[in-house]
């Protein structure tokens, strides 16, 4: 897929999400803040914050190992309704900013909303593309990403600007999808499992080498989460059945997907989630 069809792709698809203000894999709020408490948000970091910013999205929290403190600039890569923005400010407190980046207008909208509706003063949403971050350099000194890193057809660029961006000394603190394996090139040009942050996840490998390409240093794995197993689903109806695979609660035709039934099965040994510190 072309870097403009992709970015074109996730654009369409998260402004759908912030429309219907729910989650790419859930249809109720419930579902949302039950995703997000799957993937490691506790239901006091839920409560904390507004309950429109709680869209199920992500795969980890990059909050809880960030190591965040009072007046510290934080920026989020990929913000969308602003749940990660939101938690970090009450961290940072009032002097402190965190400043969220996303290319999505409607998720933009949604999170400067939400800012506005709950007095939330030390936070800013800016329009943009987290390969070319409308931050200034050495301004930041704490950047946070939760499951966007993989949407980018330009990750080695992404994490260029993530240390252009940060402060000497300044760390990196990322949830991320990552394979552990190559993907079938019919799940990879799949348009909905790109959305669902399959697609466009890249080797664990050569993910971990482009953040040391970058300059940083100290690179850490700390947490890895259990592989994501895929189900293969039949619906029968009208006199037919229709096989389907769910890969991370998105469903997808089988027969959009040209491999057979054990090779989908083991992609639930290709991804894997995993959150990464580093420093600049």
């Amino acid at each position: 897929m072309e870097k403009s069809e992709v970015r074109k792709t996730v654009r369409r698809e998260y402004g759908k999400i912030a429309k219907k203000n729910t989650s790419c894999c859930g249809d109720t709020k419930s579902g949302s803040e039950n995703i997000s408490k799957a993937i490691g948000y506790t239901k006091d970091e839920l409560d904390s914050i507004p309950t429109e910013s709680i869209l199920g999205l992500g795969c980890g929290n990059p909050t809880a190992i960030a190591s965040l403190k009072e007046g510290e600039t934080v920026v989020d890569l990929g913000s969308g309704g602003g749940l990660d923005v939101f938690l970090s400010s009450t961290k940072i407190g009032s002097s402190g900013r965190v400043i969220g980046v996303d290319m999505t207008p409607n998720m933009i909208d949604l999170a400067r909303n939400n800012a506005e509706k709950n007095n939330i003063t030390n936070v800013e949403f800016r329009l943009g593309e987290i390969e070319n971050l409308p931050v200034a350099n050495n301004h930041a000194d704490v950047i946070i990403s939760n499951c966007v890193i993989n949407l980018s057809p330009e990750k080695q660029r992404v994490f260029d600007e993530a240390y252009r961006v940060l402060k000497p000394g300044g760390r990196l603190s990322i949830s991320d999808i990552v394979l552990l394996k190559p993907l079938p090139e019919s799940v990879r040009s799949n348009k909905k499992l790109l959305a669902a942050c399959v697609a466009g996840a890249e080797l664990k490998d050569v993910y971990l080498g482009m953040i040391e390409k970058a300059g940083f240093k100290d690179i850490q794995v700390l947490e890895k989460k259990g592989n994501i197993e895929p189900e293969i689903a039949v619906e029968k109806g009208e006199g037919k059945s229709d096989l389907k695979i769910i890969l991370d609660g998105v469903e997808v035709d089988i027969d959009d997907l040209d491999e057979d039934k054990e090779n989908l099965m083991a992609l639930g040994t290709s991804v894997q989630s995993i959150t990464v510190t580093a420093f600049k």
